[in-house]
C-alpha cells in the first residue's frame, strides 16, 4: 500500500486498524512474544499483565472490559498472576467493595522485559523507516488513540 494513491483515507484507516487489532490480539503474537522475551507466562495472561502495567490499579470489570473477555474469565486468570508475585490486589480508594489490580517490581521487571523485545522486533519491522517517519508515526497513532478514546460511550 505504500505510496500509492488513496481515494478514501476512512476506508485505508479502518481497514489498517481492522489488521492491527487483528495482529496485536493474536494469541499466537502473545506466544511468540512471550518466548522472544524468554519469559514464564501463560499466553493468556500475557495481555491482562501489560493491561495492569500500564492502566493500574485498574479493576476486574475495566480490566475485562479493556481485554475483551468476560468479567468472570478475567476474575478466573487474576489470582494466577497474583500468584506469580506479578500484580497485587487492594481495594480501591473510592469503594472499599472494589478490588483493584496493581502492578508489582516483579511485574514491572516483566513488562520491562517484553517492552524491550517488542521495541527490537519493531525495529526489525520498521527498519527501512527514517526518523521523520517513525516520528510522524508516533504522533500521528497517539492523537488517533487520543481521539478514539474520546468518543462518548
Amino acid at each position: 500500500m505504500h505510496n500509492t494513491r488513496i481515494d478514501d483515507p476512512f476506508v485505508v484507516i479502518h481497514g489498517a486498524l481492522v489488521d492491527i487489532v487483528g495482529i496485536m490480539n493474536s494469541p499466537q503474537r502473545d506466544a511468540a512474544m512471550i518466548r522472544e522475551a524468554g519469559i514464564s507466562l501463560d499466553r493468556a495472561l500475557f495481555p491482562l499483565l501489560l493491561i495492569v502495567a500500564r492502566k493500574g490499579p485498574i479493576s476486574v470489570t475495566d480490566l475485562a472490559d479493556l481485554v475483551g473477555r468476560d468479567h468472570s474469565t478475567v476474575s478466573r486468570q487474576i489470582p494466577k498472576l497474583e500468584e506469580q508475585g506479578l500484580i497485587e490486589r487492594r481495594s480501591a480508594g473510592t469503594d472499599r467493595r472494589v478490588r483493584e489490580a496493581i502492578i508489582t517490581p516483579a511485574g514491572k521487571e516483566m513488562t520491562a522485559i517484553i517492552d524491550a523485545t517488542r521495541k527490537q522486533v519493531a525495529g526489525r519491522m520498521l527498519k527501512d523507516w527514517n526518523d521523520t517517519d517513525l516520528h510522524s508515526l508516533a504522533v500521528l497513532i497517539r492523537r488517533l488513540a487520543d481521539d478514539v478514546l474520546n468518543i462518548p460511550s
